[in-house]
Parts: structure tokens; C-alpha cells; sequence
């Protein structure tokens, strides 16, 4: 049998492979709850060379776990078992210039959003993905996870902003879908297959990224609700006034907005009257001709007619905008700072949130007398990241951690939503995949990841159990 560790070590190099202690940042997840020792991690600079490492493990049958920035929150770029090769994507980290005319860039998969944020800036573009961990976070993982962000609401999930990919498959032959077009029906929609797939069907190693005319205005609101029924209320009337110039509906809880302040010396609270929840709105357009301040004060005019909003405040400036929106992204540093923390990424109808909100803080008060809840995220797609802190006093969750995931998650399913829904299932969700979709959608899952990597040997545990994926039982039985 193939040395993996001869053969990639020739292959790639010093610089491209990483063993004994050089392999410690890669290790561990950013929660710091998996990571085992790999046998070494690979960072090729090429396609080619993605796919020698992928079929030089095939052969030595060595699990591979593709990582991008390393910063899910599901543990899903990381070893499970001892002895994988984690395969970085760092080094390939090129873009190709924008094609104006098409609206669309080619970019290797290791290019961090940000610096694809920044390329993009000089030519009036912008790539409209936006997200606490957008200074590390990779193309690959952001395809890998479908990640979702602040701006989803008006531009969609990362499969709607993905025209095309470069694959490496388990076998490591590549597939080259790069195509640069939004209407392509000849056959099955690939691309989107491997949006959200985390690594376990293939290695995303390059794309075609679709993008828009950057904004020429912005006008941003920070507004005061009594509850979040109100603040649903009202987003519900500013979808209808704003429609296509909406780009942002964040809320976050006084709760959370008191963790902040206390915690992070540099933020203030700008209103006057606090409520029991707070949103940001912003509307914006690439037309300096679109009146969205008449827009948004009239709607905001509205509001307060209906006694729907306590208080508000238009930002005056671009500093201002940029502490509103401080305020609403620093929610989950806010809650690091306080101590120990369970974060739960749901999804419900929008109409819904409210009723989420509302049952959730019972059914986690009912297993956790005293559990202090902060529920924030993007009121406009009905994502809430509901996460949980002890009691006052108690510096942990008395052994309830998987109770209350597993409540939550049954409350969002009833609710006909999901309980992942933008950080994705990695290796955290399994079990609550299982538990929560039928065996029909599982099994399905199974079939898919057995066509494609029969040997099992792309990140292993991942989105699928490895024993479910061994049973390659039929699509309708009952597990």
C-alpha cells in the first residue's frame, strides 16, 4: 500500500504539507469542541494538486477534510478521528479580473471575502455576502456551508450567488461546471448539489461568483419595538413599501444589546428609550434617483401612528450607519464575554419568528429554570440565532445542553422551519438531522453521498453518519 505521507510530501512540498506541531492551527474548530490529530494537512496551490492529494488518500484509503477559514460553527472542517488529512485551501487564493459585461468573477476557492470585497470596490461591484467572519472566512466554506448572512433577504443564500464551480470528486477527477451563465437547464443542477454539501461530495476548488452594482445610496434605521411581534408587525409593512431597495432587516433583543454595552467599552446606545427589541433597516440602491430616505421616514412615520415603534433614529452619516450595524453584529462577541454559551442557528416563516421567540423562552425556561435567552439574527428570512446563557449566578448549563438543542429544534421543525439554518449540520447536527427529518429525506442524503464517494472517505461524519451511509439501503426505508 501508498506512504500517504511520502507520497504528499513529494507532491507538495515544505510548503504545501504540514506535520508534527505545524499542524496546530488547523486542528481545532473555532468553538474548540472538535479536532483531532491529523496525520498532516495539505495546502496545495493548484487544482492538479487537489486532486493528486485527494486520489493519493483514495489509495491509502486516509480520510480527507477539506477547511476553509475554519471559522463554522458545526465542526465541520476538522478531524474527527485520528490519523485524516486535512486539506487547506489557503494557498489557493486567486481572482481573476471582473467580467463587467456578465455581472460575474472567477475566484479560487481559498480567496477570503474580504479581500474579494476590497478587489471588487474599484470597479463599482460588489459580491453581496456579509458576515460576522468575513476577514477569514473562504469562498470554498462559504459554498460548502451555503452561507447565508446579513443580506439574504434581498440577494439570496450563497447557491443563488454561485453561476458555476470547478470540483474535485472522490475519485479526483475534476469536474469543470465553470460556466458563467444564470440560465442553464441541461440536466441536473450540479452546482447547487455541491452548495451546502460541507466538503462530503467533492472539494470545491474554484468559481464563478455572481455580482451586483454597488450601491450609490444607503439609508439605515435604528428602531425600538416593545416586543418582537411588533417588530415582525412592522417588517411585514416596510417589505411591502421598500420591496427590491430592502437590503437589510436585523434584529437583536435588549437583552443581548445589554451584554454588549457591558462588555465592549467602545458602543453606545444611541436612542433615547429602550424596548424589548431593537431593529436595523436599511434600504439601498445603485440609482441616486430612488428617494429611499422619504421611504424609510414614511415608513418609520407609520409605525409609530400604529404604536408599533417606541423609537428611532435615521443614521446622518456613514460613522452612524456603521455603529448601528456595530451594535447588531457584535450580539454574539457580547455574549462570549459574558461566560459559557449554547448557539442555536433556526429558521421559521417570518410570519412566525415572534411565535418562535415567544414558545422557545418556555420550553427552554421549562428545562432550564432561569436560562437567560438572546435571540437575534435577520427578521427578513426568519433566521434566529438563538443562543442560550446560564442562569445568573451558574456558570454552566447543569448537563442540559443537548436537551434544549434537541427542544428548539423540535419547536422550529413543528413550526416548519429548520434548526440549520445558515451554519449548516457538520459534524454538531447529525444526530438532530436524524432525529428531525424523515428517514425518506435522510436516506436520500445517504444515496447521494454512497454514489458519490463510495468509499466514505470524504470528511467522514460530516451532513452523514458513516454507518448510515454504509447501510446504502433504499431510498423509502424506515431506519
Amino acid at each position: 500500500m501508498i506512504d500517504p505521507v511520502s507520497a504528499l510530501s513529494n507532491v507538495l512540498g515544505a510548503k504545501g504539507w504540514l506535520s508534527g506541531s505545524d499542524v496546530g492551527p488547523y486542528r481545532w474548530d473555532w468553538l474548540r469542541r472538535y479536532g483531532a490529530v491529523p496525520l498532516g494537512v495539505a495546502r496545495p496551490a493548484n487544482t492538479q494538486e487537489v486532486a493528486r492529494v485527494v486520489e493519493i488518500c483514495r489509495e491509502a484509503g486516509v480520510a480527507v477534510v477539506p477547511q476553509g477559514g475554519n471559522t463554522g460553527l458545526c465542526g465541520g472542517a476538522v478531524a474527527h478521528e485520528a490519523g485524516a488529512v486535512i486539506l487547506s485551501l489557503s494557498r489557493m487564493a486567486a481572482m481573476e479580473k471582473p467580467d463587467l459585461a456578465s455581472g460575474s468573477i472567477v475566484v479560487e476557492a481559498g480567496v477570503v471575502l474580504a479581500a474579494l470585497h476590497e478587489a471588487l470596490e474599484p470597479h463599482g461591484l460588489i459580491f453581496p455576502m456579509h458576515l460576522g467572519a468575513e476577514g477569514s472566512a473562504r469562498i470554498g466554506g462559504l459554498i460548502g456551508t451555503n452561507a447565508g448572512g446579513s443580506h439574504a433577504l434581498r440577494y439570496g443564500m450563497m447557491q443563488d450567488l454561485v453561476l458555476g464551480l470547478e470540483v474535485v470528486l472522490a475519485d479526483g477527477t475534476v469536474w469543470n461546471g465553470l460556466r458563467s451563465v444564470q440560465k442553464d437547464n441541461a440536466g441536473y443542477q450540479l452546482r447547487k448539489l455541491f452548495c451546502g454539501s460541507e466538503g462530503t461530495l467533492g472539494i470545491v476548488t474554484r468559481a464563478v461568483l455572481k455580482l451586483f452594482p454597488a450601491p450609490k445610496q444607503r439609508t439605515t434605521a435604528l428602531l425600538t419595538f416593545a416586543d418582537c411581534g411588533a417588530a415582525v408587525s412592522f417588517g411585514t409593512y416596510l417589505r411591502g413599501e421598500a420591496g427590491e431597495f430592502l437590503s437589510g432587516l436585523e434584529f437583536f433583543s435588549d437583552f443581548g444589546l445589554k451584554l454588549v454595552l457591558k462588555h465592549l467599552a467602545d458602543i453606545s446606545f444611541p436612542l433615547e428609550t429602550r424596548g424589548g427589541v431593537h431593529l436595523l433597516a436599511e434600504l439601498a440602491s445603485s440609482s441616486a434617483r430612488v428617494p429611499l430616505d422619504d421611504i424609510l421616514t414614511a415608513a418609520l412615520e407609520w409605525g409609530m401612528e400604529q404604536e408599533l415603534v417606541i423609537d428611532g433614529a435615521l443614521a446622518m452619516s456613514d460613522a452612524q450607519r456603521a455603529h448601528f450595524w456595530h451594535l447588531r453584529e457584535e450580539q454574539p462577541e457580547g455574549q462570549r464575554l459574558e461566560g459559557q454559551q449554547l448557539k442555536h442557528d433556526i429558521s421559521v416563516p417570518p410570519g412566525k419568528i415572534a411565535e418562535f421567540v415567544e414558545a422557545g423562552e418556555a420550553a427552554c425556561s421549562k428545562i432550564l429554570p432561569g436560562v437567560r435567552i438572546n435571540p437575534f439574527g435577520h427578521l427578513g428570512d426568519g433566521n434566529i440565532h438563538y443562543n442560550l446563557t446560564p442562569p445568573e449566578g451558574q456558570s454552566d448549563f447543569a448537563d442540559k445542553a443537548l436537551e434544549l438543542g434537541q427542544a428548539l429544534a423540535a419547536l422550529a421543525t413543528e413550526m416548519g422551519g429548520s434548526f440549520a439554518a445558515e451554519h449548516g449540520l457538520g459534524r454538531s447536527k447529525v444526530v438532530l438531522a436524524d432525529t428531525n427529518r424523515s428517514p425518506v429525506e435522510r436516506n436520500l442524503m445517504a444515496v447521494v453521498k454512497d454514489a458519490l464517494d463510495p468509499s466514505g472517505l470524504m470528511n467522514p461524519g460530516v451532513l452523514i453518519s458513516p454507518i448510515r451511509q454504509k447501510k446504502n439501503f433504499p431510498i423509502d426505508e424506515i431506519s
